[in-house]
């Protein structure tokens, strides 16, 4: 049976001028439904362009990506737009949240895009915002509330078109410390729920959050970390050592 997310053998080459810079070279790693998957690794490693290529905003050079057993590469350009609102949740670092629209009207955004019935919207947010606690700002607007609170918001418009996956870009990067707690609890919570995400971070303390941690080096996968029965301490502690050892050339032992 195949896994939910298929990534096969993917390259992606970018061309500036006569220079050529490979991003991805020969990516594999599969994600099951309701895995909570990190990727870390260096900067260039080669993160954001697999979440770009998984999210439809980039085509690989060669490969494929599965997601539910449908390849990304076959979707026609005009088509790959309602693809993404109907699959796909994006969190960024961000935000990405319209200034002139209330929170409410932020997060019913992609419902509106897509032609759900207001009466629809409103009984899918909700839970969503008792959940991330945001009730209570919704009729505000993004300039009125914190940066926790904004991307509290964006998750919920990430939520609210019930994704297959959820695909996050460095969520905490612009968060301070408590924030970035309350964010990453959160997440625990809806993949609790049973939602798949998929995040990519710089944040060791982010990616222990995860059930699983993939690392990128050199556009490969590197190693993998699986969470069993440790503790996000003891997991931080693996993801730092093994962040060393990639950062410095040495080999990691089983």
């Amino acid at each position: 049976m195949p896994s939910f997310v298929e990534c096969r053998n993917v390259t992606k080459t970018y061309h500036v001028g006569e220079i050529t810079i490979p991003a991805a070279n020969g990516i594999e790693f599969s994600i099951e439904k309701g895995e909570f998957v990190v990727i870390v690794g260096p900067s260039g490693a080669g993160k954001t362009t697999v979440l770009n290529i998984l999210g439809g905003m980039d085509r690989p050079t060669s490969g494929e990506i599965l997601l539910n057993g449908k390849s990304l590469s076959k979707i026609s350009q005009n088509k790959l737009a309602a693809f993404r609102r109907d699959n796909l949740g994006f969190v960024f670092q961000e935000f990405n949240l319209l200034d002139t629209f209330s929170i409410q009207d932020n997060i019913y955004l992609p419902l509106v895009l897509a032609g759900v019935p207001y009466e629809e919207m409103e009984r899918r947010l909700k839970p969503i915002a008792d959940t991330l606690d945001i009730s209570h700002i919704l009729k505000k607007f993004p300039y009125e509330v914190s940066g926790g609170q904004k991307q509290r918001a964006a998750v919920a418009r990430a939520l609210i078109t019930e994704p297959q996956i959820i695909l996050a870009d460095e969520p905490t990067g612009a968060l301070d410390s408590k924030a970035s707690d309350t964010l990453l609890r959160l997440f625990g919570q809806v993949n609790q729920a049973g939602q798949t995400v998929l995040m990519v971070t710089h944040s060791i303390k982010a990616a222990s959050h995860a059930k699983r941690v993939l690392f990128l080096q050199d556009g490969e996968v590197y190693h993998q970390l699986y969470r069993g029965d440790q503790t996000s301490e003891q997991l931080y502690a693996k993801i730092s050592d093994t962040l060393t050892v990639l950062t410095q050339g040495g080999e990691l032992h089983a």
